[in-house]
């Protein structure tokens, strides 16, 4: 059974465009990755944004151990951005990032 988020998807739509970094907390298994990787991702889709304009990173993931470090991050994501349109940034575990604070 999947929970409607609404209050908070509308939250994230509310603050869409403002230039903020949205930081989403909350206690372990609550809901935060699901809320944006699926919920979340799935409102912009509907909204028309192109599926290759969302970017989702899952930094608990084996495979994304490289993105560790923020230079490889960094240029990695530089890289997915092929024009000057607007991309939606999702990582999943952020704090695993060294220095995330200064990445973001």
């Amino acid at each position: 059974m999947i929970v409607n988020r609404s209050k908070y998807i509308d939250q994230l739509v509310r603050s869409k465009g403002n230039g903020l970094i949205k930081i989403v907390t909350g206690l372990r298994r609550s809901g935060k990755s699901f809320l944006l990787k699926k919920l979340f991702r799935q409102h912009l889709l509907d909204e028309g944004v192109a599926e290759d304009h969302i970017i989702i990173i899952d930094m608990e993931s084996r495979k994304n151990k490289n993105f560790k470090d923020p230079d490889f991050l960094l240029d990695w994501v530089e890289k997915e951005m092929k024009d000057d349109s607007i991309y939606y940034i999702i990582i999943d575990e952020v704090q695993e990032v060294n220095d995330f604070v200064e990445v973001l």
